[in-house]
């Protein structure tokens, strides 16, 4: 039977109380040599704060997904351990409707919690680290809600700290410029109180005293510029690991345990690297790597991911450079596991490492039905939930035709047009307005599908025909990213969908058999799309990356090199996010304080209702005609393909209703010579 949280709670008081009233510790008799103890750390990592299962996007409850069933996961754990660390790595205060509405539609106030906070309070979590995607809302929220005073230029500095999380948030590579100190506590040492028996099995109390630090990808200052420039840099997590661990060690810590939001990237080490894991593994003195941001299960023997492939990490037992690791999927699905054999030689403590076992546990059972939620947590944000609810149901407009992602792959611009409209609108009017200097410049608008597959066969956008509400919105830019617009040349954008073209794999038209048209590890939000009547390319898939666009015309004449261009786009990819060439922020001409998603909705309210013909049927791209021996295929729900046909797409097939991975996904082909 799961024990709900009303259950759970009553075990936390004691430890909790303790922890918080700081009071100094009673000296304790001596371990006797030959004490031993299990100790199990706990990962949650990018929840994005999906507190329930509930998709705001679709207005339906969504099993796969919210730390009420992690919840369950974490009770369960704690009756098969002992003694447990429960750990959170970032990435967990935006990424859902609620997490929208508390930050920008609604603000939590100082005294209050944040609906995940309030949650992750009363389960007990022992610390947390910080996420790229947490600094989205600005240092002043983040100050706010995690209850620290950030001495940074340009934001003010509260009187006295707000209410927190009720557990220590740790980062170390993020510095103030005015204070030259890390942002946040880069450590904390938990005294952590443990069962545990002596070497003739009778049970005695004990301490582990466990350090816990913190990094995140120093990415951020590219990602959130608007927010971090010239109020905090950032520091390389081998250079400050190397700084801290050695003190960490002098001040006590037995166990070590250091918690990274990023993956790993075998590529030569550099402090700016978006994924140093890899070398951070390698820094003496760390016992447990807590991995994020990749949004990938770690340990998976079956992983066909890059990066889980590498020399030095075993993606079946769960450690890189033999440091035990983890990565916990993302959205509460997973709850990360590596439990610790520890001996007391009298001295102190210390690992039987050929002990320590690393695991992942999911919501979904081997029966793909799902663990039950606890239904604790949504009482304790139900009145947040349901303002949420109320919210996104707001009307702005109405729409004709299905806008959906299913086939975003082979080009369906159906759920991009109108985001591509909206931005380059608002980018006409902005020059108009403010920049004369580039009235006679085209104005061409990127989008991406940002939901396509990658978290399972509901991880699509998909808008119905019909009324158009916020949520609908929200669906369609699943982002809190601003308007930014680049100028570019021909060259600087011919490279640009270069690299958006890196999404699909290469293929050999001599081989017959099977090929995978996508290239699963280049995420959809990085294939930046053109929907523009007056522009046209070709994307040769049986080219290598980096050489594919082929006849690329503005208003039927070839695009030449020097040729200026204005894009509307957001900040991350204007500043550098995903490293696409030339896009480092010196060629931003406007910096929007606008939201693309506000920008969305007030065009969408001025045109009240879209129609296919004029807001869903313009396709820039296509592929290069090319006939292959074999199928080239690709993955996407099953029974979709009337909106394909919708869509004026007649080259996709379906082979079969189920692909055979068990993942509720179906096999469909793409004839690339149509």
């Amino acid at each position: 039977m799961t024990r709900h949280l009303s259950h759970l709670f009553r075990l936390l008081p004691l430890a909790a109380m303790a922890s918080a009233a700081g009071a100094a510790p009673v000296p304790r008799a001596p371990l006797p040599a030959g004490t031993h103890a299990t100790l199990a750390i706990l990962e949650t990592t990018d929840l994005h704060a999906n507190v329930v299962g509930y998709d705001y996007f679709k207005l339906a409850a969504d099993p796969s997904l919210g730390l009420d069933r992690t919840a369950t996961l974490i009770a369960q754990a704690r009756r098969d351990f002992p003694n447990t660390v429960l750990l959170d790595n970032g990435d967990t205060i935006q990424g859902s409707a609620l997490g929208d509405y508390q930050a920008v539609v609604a603000p939590v106030k100082c005294g209050e919690l944040l609906g995940i906070h309030k949650v992750m309070k009363r389960l007990g979590y022992d610390g947390g680290g910080v996420g790229n995607h947490d600094f989205n809302y600005g240092l002043g929220f983040l100050g706010q809600v995690t209850g620290n005073r950030f001495d940074v230029p340009g934001v003010a500095r509260a009187q006295k700290p707000c209410a927190g999380p009720g557990f220590p948030i740790v980062l170390a590579n993020v510095v103030s410029v005015r204070t030259h100190q890390p942002l946040f506590a880069p450590y904390r040492i938990i005294e952590k109180r443990v069962h545990a028996e002596d070497a003739a099995g009778k049970p005695v109390e004990a301490t582990v005293k466990v350090g816990i630090i913190g990094f995140t990808t120093p990415t951020i200052l590219s990602w959130d510029k608007r927010w971090l420039e010239g109020r905090v840099t950032t520091e390389g997590v081998v250079e400050t690991a190397r700084r801290y661990i050695p003190e960490m060690r002098r001040k006590g810590a037995d166990v070590i345990v250091a918690i990274s939001h990023g993956g790993l990237d075998a590529s030569p080490y550099s402090p700016t690297m978006e994924n140093g894991n890899y070398y951070l593994a390698q820094v003496p003195g760390i016992d447990a790597l807590l991995l994020g941001h990749a949004h990938q299960q770690f340990p998976n023997p079956t992983s066909t991911v890059a990066q889980f492939n590498l020399p030095n990490v075993d993606k079946a037992r769960g450690t890189v450079f033999g440091v035990p690791t983890v990565m916990a999927s993302l959205w509460g699905k997973n709850l990360g596991v590596i439990r610790f054999d520890l001996r007391h030689d009298g001295k102190g403590w210390t690992i039987a490492r050929d002990n320590t076992v690393v695991e992942t546990r999911a919501t979904q059972q081997a029966d793909k039905s799902y663990v039950a939620a606890d239904p604790a947590v949504l009482d304790l944000v139900r009145a947040e939930h349901e303002a949420t609810i109320r919210y996104v149901k707001t009307p702005v407009g109405s729409t004709d035709f299905r806008m959906s992602t299913y086939f975003a792959d082979v080009g369906d611009p159906s759920a991009i047009q109108p985001v591509n409209a909206a931005q380059a609108d608002y980018v006409r009017a902005y020059v108009k307005a403010n920049l004369p200097q580039y009235a006679n410049l085209p104005v061409l608008s990127v989008s991406a599908a940002f939901k396509a597959g990658a978290a399972g066969p509901g991880d699509y956008t998909d808008v119905a025909p019909g009324s158009l509400a916020l949520n609908n919105a929200a669906d369609l830019y699943l982002y809190p990213n601003s308007l930014y617009a680049v100028k570019v040349d021909g060259a600087a954008l011919t490279a640009w969908l270069e690299k958006a073209a890196h999404r699909f794999n290469t293929i050999d038209p001599a081989r017959a058999e099977p090929q995978e048209l996508v290239n699963g590890g280049f995420p959809s939000y990085n294939f930046d799309t053109v929907t523009d009547p007056d522009l046209h390319y070709e994307i040769d898939v049986t080219r290598p990356p980096g050489q594919r666009i082929r006849n690329l015309t503005w208003q039927g004449k070839p695009v030449a090199g020097g040729q200026a261009f204005l894009v509307a786009t957001n900040n991350y990819r204007a500043s550098g996010g995903g490293n696409f060439p030339g896009l480092d922020g010196s060629k931003t001409v406007i910096a929007s304080p606008d939201a693309n998603r506000d920008v969305l909705i007030a065009w969408i309210r001025a045109h009240k209702r879209l129609t296919r013909a004029a807001d869903g049927a313009a396709r820039s791209w296509r592929f290069t005609p090319v006939t292959t021996a074999g199928p080239v295929v690709f993955h996407a729900p099953p029974g979709k393909l009337d909106l394909a046909r919708a869509a004026g797409i007649d080259n996709v097939t379906e082979l079969r209703a189920d692909d055979g991975q068990g993942k509720g996904v179906a096999l469909y082909a793409v004839d690339l010579s149509k």
